[in-house]
């Protein structure tokens, strides 16, 4: 009988080899590098600081959720309930700095908004660990109800405001350099040491990958699900992420709808987390698909081809990706 819950006797024996997770992280930049200097050979004004900020504020929320999104899905799970986070978590935050004057208005506008989302992926986890309802059953219920709860908060209603203090992540910028670039860019460093570096990224890594496998490895499964499905990390962290990006989604737009806040972002989040490379069975995890996708959509626009292409493009490169990632298991 295995005991799940004793320390792992080695985590490394049981990781997948160095050798081919090398390999996977090339071939993702390899992509990205080539369509930088295909953009920098054929693209007019590519290389500008324009361009360059234009490209990257485009894709930051889709990059903030698919970091979380990348999360859960290295765990063997999935989380669709992404967008209704972040419209949760759009719709608490204008009601508090319009109704609340001042530095704390602002200050609970910032915090409140995402340890709301965080609970709505504390709900997903225990679901998922507790109940053990299969994750992609669990995310519909908040994928349903969750835009339902921001609409009801709202009572349905267009918030529109100005709050240079709120907006700020989104409108501010560091020498020159947009906040929420930044922001984006300090979050994929700190996860990516997370799951690279840490002790508990490999366990989660491993989990994901293989339950069976790690538990005959003697590494504590039982309590790597538990850690990886709380107010810590996976869903808890994917839900927390996309509260966040809900913020800096309405502060670009001046304006929170509970009807379109995070709308259809559950998929973009999917579809950049497998384009990157990382397993849909679990397992990996890296983050590069939004960058890649979003620099695919501004080549063809660049050289006049119609959006409803770059869609069709998309789909195409997560085809693509599927079918690698199947060729690399």
């Amino acid at each position: 009988m295995i005991d799940k819950t004793q320390p792992a006797a080695a985590v490394m024996a049981a990781e997948p080899p160095r050798k081919k997770r090398g390999i996977a992280i090339q071939r993702e930049i390899v992509v990205l590098v080539a369509m930088i200097v295909f953009n920098l050979l054929f693209t007019e004004h590519f290389w500008s600081l324009q361009t360059f900020n234009v490209n990257l504020t485009q894709v930051v929320t889709i990059v903030i959720v698919g970091i979380g999104m990348t999360l859960v899905v290295a765990t063997g799970g999935i989380d669709l309930s992404v967008g209704a986070s972040m419209a949760i978590s759009g719709a608490l935050a204008p009601m508090l700095f319009m109704n609340i004057a001042g530095p704390t208005g602002i200050v609970l506008a910032f915090t409140l908004p995402i340890v709301a989302a965080a609970l709505c992926g504390v709900f997903n986890g225990f679901l998922v660990t507790r109940l053990r309802v299969q994750p992609i059953v669990a995310t519909l219920v908040l994928f349903i109800a969750g835009r339902g709860i921001a609409q009801v908060v709202t009572d349905g209603s267009l918030q529109a405001f100005t709050n240079p203090a709120f907006q700020w992540i989104a409108l501010g910028k560091v020498a020159g350099v947009p906040f929420q670039i930044l922001l984006m860019l300090a979050l994929v460093a700190v996860f990516t040491w997370i799951v690279r570096k840490t002790l508990f990224g490999k366990y989660l890594l491993v989990t994901g990958g293989n339950e069976d496998a790690a538990y005959l490895s003697g590494i504590p499964t039982a309590r790597v699900k538990m850690i990886a499905y709380t107010a810590y990390t996976a869903y808890t962290a994917c839900a927390a992420l996309a509260g966040l990006a809900g913020l800096i989604s309405i502060s670009v737009n001046s304006s929170s709808d509970a009807n379109v806040v995070g709308l259809g972002v559950e998929l973009d989040a999917i579809a950049a987390v497998a384009v990157g490379g990382t397993a849909l069975t679990g397992g990996k995890a890296y983050i590069t698909g939004a960058l890649i996708i979003q620099l695919l959509r501004y080549t063809l626009l660049a050289h006049g081809i119609p959006d409803a292409a770059a869609l069709v493009m998309k789909a195409a490169i997560i085809i693509a990706a599927v079918y690698v990632q199947r060729k690399r298991g």
